[in-house]
């Protein structure tokens, strides 16, 4: 069983603070993106940022805050979600939880910090259909 990531502790503040000014640049920086879901009870539209990058014809994410984040969860309950990522929104399906501690999927500097941060869970989806529109 894998541990839960080290940031699970700073998740309130992160919800509170952190999210709210990355989800201003997240769509434009490279590993960066926002997960577009809708609220599996609420039914709500949500936007979150999350770590993204692409692995061929797949993105994967990384789960810095675990599996049981409410984004994945809704993922998982919806199967797919809209990306907006590098400036373009994709339409992403079949989500596949999986773990790895080596982070192979990850680029190499970024593996370094994921495995300081205790991150070995990750999300792959793919691509449903080509770029939607701009962002």
């Amino acid at each position: 069983m894998t541990r839960p990531p080290r940031t699970r502790a700073i998740l309130p503040f992160t919800k509170a603070v952190v999210s709210p000014l990355i989800r201003r640049v997240a769509g434009r920086l490279p590993g960066f993106a926002i997960a577009h879901t809708r609220g599996r009870r609420t039914g709500l539209d949500r936007s979150t940022p999350v770590n993204v990058f692409r692995h061929g014809d797949d993105f994967v994410f990384a789960l810095t805050y675990g599996a049981e984040a409410d984004w994945v969860r809704n993922v998982l309950a919806a199967g797919e979600c809209e990306l907006v990522t590098r400036g373009r929104t994709y339409r992403v399906v079949a989500p596949e939880l999986f773990e790895d501690s080596r982070r192979r999927a990850m680029p190499a500097v970024v593996r370094f910090i994921l495995g300081l941060l205790r991150v070995d869970q990750f999300l792959r989806m793919r691509v449903a259909n080509p770029v939607l529109k701009p962002a």
